[in-house]
């Protein structure tokens, strides 16, 4: 029997590449549902191609479109945000690919969990958020979550086989982006247009300016917590220019066990939908004749304080990282407009994280609510160009 695959965010930069994956693997793999926010063309041309069960349009004004589009078709359409959260609950459905960008991916993804079905996380703000919510709900209902994220299906594919081996390190590397060697003069400056030029890896604009500013790193960082139990001290990370070692876990003999690869996501997505085997690709593989230097640099937390404010937020707990996450959303769509700079990001960040009410204890209505706060403050600080 195919694995029946529900792909949230399909029309994103992990959704187009977990379809690449799958239609080098037609007979392993069928896509059940696809489903985008606005990109109804990019949407209609992927449900033509892989005649899902279904199809969801968040963007509910855009339905007509999608329904018209598809009415040669027997597809179910469907739009809403209800919309998401009913349809990766559907029966059929083995795997659901949670790749949506941001809070937005959060309640299809509790969703999911509750529905038993495996989710194979690119979402990482589900677990940036909502992590202790995530962890407890998968527990509950016996869901397992697989990492997509290159460094943490890296640290996932190191711990493979270490059953009861005690961690004593997990060590996230980060390429750096496209400002590593910048000074902080030079930051003040920088624009839209260089920080979207990400140096190893193709990715969706908000994640690749969340690379460029180091909180991807940071939100990582939380997630790593979350997916693997380990502390914050626990947790370090180390700039790694090349991007050919995703990860690496030091364990309490002090052996360090890293993953290697070309920077490709097809890879972990296939790892991922494949898991426990490893299956056969056609992905470029690394070449140790043109590969001779790897570096690696601790991170300068005074030129990227992002990275330095998501381990704050961790360190608090509670729905600080919440706060981060929202206020980095509003200040990352700003800086994508032209309504603020580089480093007034943290400067924002920062304030709003003094500014939301902090509750140590969060339920799910918690994170709703502070979202919706702290998305209010961080655009009023926009705007007042602190």
């Amino acid at each position: 029997m195919k694995k029946q695959i529900a792909i949230l965010g399909s029309t994103g930069s992990i959704g187009t590449q977990a379809l690449q994956v799958i239609a080098e693997h037609l007979d392993l793999y069928e896509v059940y549902a696809l489903t985008a926010n606005n990109k109804v063309e990019k949407l209609i041309e992927q449900a033509r191609k892989f005649m899902p069960e279904a199809v969801v349009i968040g963007n509910e004004k855009k339905y007509l479109q999608l329904k018209e589009a598809l009415s040669d078709l027997p597809i179910k359409v469907y739009a809403g945000a209800d919309a998401l959260c009913q349809i990766v609950e559907s029966g059929p459905i083995d795997t659901v690919l949670a790749s949506m960008v941001g809070f937005a991916g959060l309640k299809p993804t509790i969703s999911a969990i509750r529905a038993k079905k495996k989710i194979a996380l690119a979402n990482k703000e589900t677990l940036v958020v909502a992590g202790e919510l995530i962890n407890d709900l998968a527990q509950q209902f016996g869901t397992p979550i697989l990492p997509v994220d290159s460094e943490h299906s890296a640290v996932f594919q190191c711990l493979a086989g270490e059953m009861g081996n005690k961690i004593e390190k997990v060590i996230l590397t980060a390429s750096g982006g496209p400002f590593r060697t910048y000074t902080l003069e030079q930051l003040k400056i920088v624009t839209k247009v260089q920080a979207l030029k990400h140096p190893n890896w193709d990715m969706g604009a908000k994640i690749t300016i969340d690379s460029a500013s180091m909180m991807n790193k940071g939100f990582e960082v939380i997630e790593a917590k979350w997916l693997f139990g380990v502390k914050p001290e626990q947790i370090e990370v180390v700039v790694h220019p090349q991007s050919v070692i995703h990860s690496m876990v030091q364990f309490e003999d002090g052996a360090v066990k890293a993953q290697l690869g070309m920077p490709d996501m097809r890879l972990p997505i296939q790892y991922a939908f494949s898991y426990p085997d490893r299956i056969t690709s056609s992905f470029d593989r690394l070449d140790f004749s043109k590969c001779t230097n790897l570096t690696f640099e601790q991170p300068d937390t005074t030129r990227f304080r992002n990275l330095l404010l998501a381990y704050e937020a961790l360190h608090q707990g509670g729905n600080m990282p919440c706060i981060v996450n929202a206020a980095n959303e509003v200040v990352v769509a700003a800086f994508l407009n032209d309504r603020i700079s580089f480093l007034g990001m943290s400067d924002v960040i920062e304030k709003t994280m003094q500014k939301v009410s902090f509750i140590k204890v969060p339920m799910y209505d918690d994170y709703v609510d502070t979202d919706a706060e702290a998305r209010k403050i961080a655009e009023e600080l926009v705007n007042f160009k602190i």
